[in-house]
């Protein structure tokens, strides 16, 4: 056994979704708690471990004594090609086949010898999790991974359905205009049009999966001791607020990336989660290239394109004249391998740079980046702002349409047009002005001892992962 000291350390279980845009800021969340004095169990899917021991070099998971790596199967055959799951399948099969897995795991944890687990930190989409808090009597937090804007909003869903506004009637009902049709009782939002709210409403069958697990998973939150959202106040104060009469406590604990800066430990640090290998060369590339002239291009971890929308793409990029750092995923295009016309790669090989992934927090920080093509995934919105860069918005599912809208329409950093207006134009003046402006209050929100986010994330340690332990 270990020490005394060591038995007492109070013990955070952190299970993010099993996708790269979930595991990362889970993973920030926890270097922060570990940071703060907890020891961390981290537990990823045996297939995604195997992907980020593949892409970081094989010991890069041993973690810290601290700081381990646990993993419990996702319930999936394996697949052929290594890219992200395809997502319906796995919700619905992390669901039905998670909760045993993880109940062993935490019995197994609590029969070695490190600290009995204290408390479960898990993605609000993986709240079978709930189930086994309750059952060993620990507090549990769901940290829900979308903007709060878009969370939101799929809380409307049951709403929505209760009002006959979804399902769909007919899938035709996508292009007629019928997704104009504008509401104005969500709270905390003015006015939404119908094809703001997340994707999973454009479906004309009630028993679609992915609107089941989204009912059954923001009907579940209800149960948490508490949940976190990778935000800050001043973003989205006026949704912020209207959680407080329909939720358990919410906190707002984000910018995480600019959190994370502050922990001042090099080996926590060097504790990454990638699932595709990073390459580097892009950031010499960019020393070369003058501030504000490089369009940034990387539709995040999950989007897929057809091969017509890659060659518009790609042709875009040519006309725009501009130099670009385009992040081609190997898996980017529908069941086909990416290939790019030898004609778009000679019109463009001396100002153009591909990657097959890269660090995008770096990019993005990088003074030669002038705007971010983006798949307005919420992570990427925040790192955009954190780096004080404008976006040109391409939202693809999900949420990514409603933070497209508030990048867009309230907080004035992005543009559904094209490049040159953003980058030339009197417009992408005022983005490049207002975006700098929320990097300096997300930088206020991060920063002790005053800042909201830095307050938050001490008050939910203290009053729910500290807290009291639950009694059934």
């Amino acid at each position: 056994m270990g020490s005394s000291e060591t038995i007492n350390m109070p013990h955070a279980v952190c299970i993010p979704y099993p996708a790269q845009g979930h595991i990362n800021p889970m993973l920030k969340l926890a270097k922060l708690l570990h940071f703060k004095g907890f020891h961390i169990t981290f537990v990823n899917t045996e297939y995604n471990h195997k992907r980020i021991l593949k892409a970081r070099g094989p010991y890069s998971l041993n973690g810290l004594p601290s700081f381990r790596f646990e993993t419990i199967p996702d319930g999936l055959p394996e697949p052929v090609v290594e890219a992200t799951q395809d997502i319906p399948s796995l919700c619905d099969s992390t669901r039905r086949t998670c909760l045993p897995h993880f109940r062993n795991l935490l019995a197994k944890i609590n029969n070695s010898d490190v600290p009995p687990v204290t408390c479960i930190v898990s993605d609000g989409g993986m709240s079978f999790t709930l189930d086994a808090a309750e059952e060993l009597g620990v507090p549990q937090v769901l940290f829900w991974t979308p903007s709060a804007c878009g969370f939101m909003c799929y809380l409307q869903y049951e709403k929505l359905i209760e009002k006959g506004l979804m399902p769909l009637i007919d899938s035709s009902y996508v292009t007629n205009g019928y997704l104009e049709t504008t509401i104005n009782w969500v709270p905390g939002i003015k006015e939404i049009r119908l094809k703001e709210i997340p994707s999973f409403i454009r479906t004309t069958n009630l028993d679609d999966i992915m609107l089941d697990y989204l009912l059954s998973e923001t009907k579940r939150t209800q149960r948490a001791s508490a949940i976190i959202l990778n935000t800050f106040d001043a973003l989205e104060h006026d949704v912020l607020e209207a959680f407080s009469s329909i939720l358990p406590p919410v906190y707002s604990i984000g910018p995480l990336n600019l959190l994370v800066e502050d922990v001042d430990d090099e080996d926590l640090k060097a504790i990454g989660s990638n699932l595709w290998k990073e390459e580097p060369e892009c950031m010499k590339w960019l020393d070369t290239k003058e501030p504000n002239s490089v369009v940034y291009v990387n539709f995040g971890s999950i989007t897929i394109m057809t091969n017509e929308q890659l060659i518009e793409f790609s042709w875009g990029l040519a006309n725009s004249n501009k130099s670009f750092l385009w992040v081609v995923r190997p898996d980017l295009v529908a069941g086909e391998n990416v290939v790019l016309s030898l004609e778009f790669v000679k019109e463009t090989e001396n100002r153009g740079m591909l990657s097959s992934w890269c660090p995008q927090e770096q990019v993005l920080t990088h003074p030669a980046i002038g705007v971010f093509l983006t798949h307005s995934g919420w992570n990427s919105t925040l790192e955009s702002v954190c780096g004080g860069v404008p976006m040109i918005c391409w939202p693809f599912f999900a949420e990514q349409q409603i933070n497209c809208r508030f990048c867009c329409k309230e907080w004035g950093i992005g543009l559904e047009k094209m490049v040159r207006e953003l980058m030339d134009g009197e417009n992408g003046k005022k983005m490049k002005d207002k975006v700098l402006q929320w990097k300096e209050l997300a930088k206020n929100a991060t920063s002790g001892p005053n800042g909201s986010s830095f307050l938050n994330l001490d008050n939910m340690v203290h009053n729910i992962l500290l807290g009291k332990i639950v009694k059934n």
